[in-house]
């Protein structure tokens, strides 16, 4: 009996260390806290799904906050290191890098976080082709606002010569075009570079006056102007996902794709409302251009425009391609 017993525990004890051995931790990485809501909206539900339909043999532990790296525009290249199994990705960052993803953001191509995500999901074969990466959730944010802490924008004339934040190179032609300088600056800066005059204008959806607080440097915000979504991206390392079963695969596409991506979209559609509240509510003057200053913004930026239209992004398509595609009137 004792023998018996000994054997049991024995081929317990093999069966336990080789499902040990079978399951897998994946490292996934992000720049922002732990509360910020792309966490509780993108990461938490597709780290939760992936254990859920693996049984626990895939699971996901968090790196916020910058752990392995705190440089957001060097995410994507922590991933392709291996330091990082899966990071988040702000492909604006990096927008040479990939010019179809970050079309979306172009003026006029989408009305908010919901229709621009869809718009990018149309496109999903160029798109995935810019990727060195296994793509898990592509969604975008609410269209920018600005704002500002010393000078109210009302009209196309009061931003003429002020230094603009943006976040995505695409953003620059259109900003210039106004009469602005724009420069490329990751959200870490952002609220000090307000704080302290580096920039008189962060342009950004508005949902940061919330996760960055821009609410407190901020005196004003202008609604209504130029301009779409921006991308985000939440990536797998592509030799580790090539390297797994066909089993392991199918678990990570179905606890990832489109229907995580419109999470993260829902999420930013609802919180940039309660951006322009709770600014308002501390005493930001919320500022909305309207249909006749709206009209005298977009003739500004038109010859942008259709240089843009003209011009080929990448892949072969030029910038109207690239928007009949996204906004699926390609036939």
């Amino acid at each position: 009996m004792k023998k018996l017993i000994a054997t049991i525990a024995l081929a317990a004890s093999v069966a336990m260390t080789a499902a040990a051995a079978q399951a897998r931790d994946l490292a996934l990485a992000y720049f922002m806290g732990p509360t910020h809501p792309m966490n509780k909206a993108v990461f938490t539900p597709f780290a939760e799904k992936l254990a859920e339909v693996s049984g626990g043999e895939l699971t996901v532990s968090m790196f916020p906050g910058g752990a392995l790296n705190s440089s957001p525009p060097k995410q994507y290249s922590i991933l392709l290191d291996g330091v990082a199994d899966i990071a988040f990705h702000l492909p604006g960052y990096t927008a040479q890098l990939f010019p179809i993803t970050t079309s979306v953001t172009t003026p006029g191509m989408c009305a908010d976080a919901v229709e621009c995500t869809e718009a990018m999901w149309r496109a999903i074969e160029p798109i995935e082709k810019e990727f060195d990466a296994k793509i898990l959730a592509l969604w975008a944010n609410e269209p920018q606002v600005l704002f500002t802490k010393d000078k109210p924008i009302r009209t196309l004339e009061d931003i003429k010569g002020l230094v603009v934040r943006v976040t995505s190179a695409q953003d620059i032609p259109f900003t210039e075009a106004l009469g602005a300088s724009a420069v490329s600056q990751p959200v870490s800066v952002i609220n000090q570079n307000l704080s302290n005059g580096v920039v008189d204008v962060v342009s950004i959806d508005p949902s940061a006056a919330l996760s960055f607080k821009l609410s407190e440097p901020a005196n004003y915000i202008t609604t209504n102007v130029p301009g779409a979504g921006s991308a985000f991206v939440l990536l797998m390392n592509r030799a580790l996902y090539d390297g797994m079963s066909d089993q392991e695969k199918a678990w990570v596409d179905e606890a990832s794709g489109k229907w995580l991506s419109m999470e993260g979209a829902k999420m930013y559609r609802a919180i940039g409302q309660k951006g322009i509240d709770v600014s308002a509510a501390a005493g930001v003057e919320i500022i909305e251009l309207d249909a006749e200053e709206r009209a005298r913004w977009d003739a500004a930026i038109q010859p942008a425009m259709d240089e843009w239209l003209a011009s080929e992004v990448g892949q072969g398509l030029t910038g109207a391609q690239v928007m009949s595609l996204m906004q699926g009137t390609d036939g």
